[in-house]
């Protein structure tokens, strides 16, 4: 199990949970719910911010947000 800000771009992996912190509510509330497929678009220069898909749209998070957010890579 990885974090979200460890991937890499195209890699697509699933939501498994979330450190439990004062994040977690406002990460589900923009549709990073666990079992939602994640797929990582691009990471900007510097890595902050990263942009992914999830639930059939763009979104934009910083890395501290990412971090939070434990991943399932998907078997291919």
């Amino acid at each position: 199990m990885k974090r979200l800000s460890e991937l890499e771009p195209g890699t697509v992996a699933k939501i498994h949970s979330f450190e439990k912190n004062d994040l977690f509510l406002k990460l589900m509330e923009m549709g990073c719910v666990p079992g939602e497929w994640v797929r990582v678009e691009q990471i900007a220069p510097f890595g902050d911010p990263i942009s992914i898909t999830v639930a059939g749209y763009n979104l934009s998070l910083r890395l501290d947000e990412a971090e939070n957010i434990f991943m399932e890579e998907e078997d291919r």
